[in-house]
């Protein structure tokens, strides 16, 4: 675990971690969470990591990542658009989450940490063709 905390993103700008306190779908994130947020927030004390538990809480994990992302994805998959474009986004960044309800702690470990390092892949508003 402590190489995916230290492998983050370097547009990571914040997680949140959503999960039921009591419910049996979400005992796979409930156990990540109690093993491994110590050791992210050891390797990453500036980022914030929001942990929510609330009764009937789908377990989801949501991942903030900054502007300069957006950019290079623009300027890198989709040249044409400009500037007017680009900047809502740059403004807000990116956030992806992934679905975890019934996974055990090992699935969720591994689909946390393909998320928090950036690796998933990002949308991108749809251009109709010119």
């Amino acid at each position: 675990m402590s190489s995916f905390a230290k492998a983050l993103s370097p547009t990571l700008r914040e997680v949140r971690i959503l999960f039921c306190q009591s419910g049996q779908a979400s005992e796979g994130t409930r156990q990540f969470v109690l093993a491994n947020y110590p050791v992210m927030k050891k390797h990453n004390p500036d980022l914030p990591i929001l942990i929510r538990e609330a009764s009937g809480t789908p377990a989801r994990v949501f991942a903030r990542f900054g502007a300069f992302l957006v950019h290079v994805l623009q300027r890198a998959l989709r040249p044409s658009l400009g500037l007017a474009e680009l900047l809502p986004l740059i403004g807000r960044g990116v956030e992806k989450h992934v679905e975890l309800d019934n996974l055990s702690s090992g699935d969720v470990t591994s689909r946390v940490a393909r998320l928090l390092s950036g690796s998933m892949t990002i949308s991108l508003p749809h251009r109709p063709p010119e």
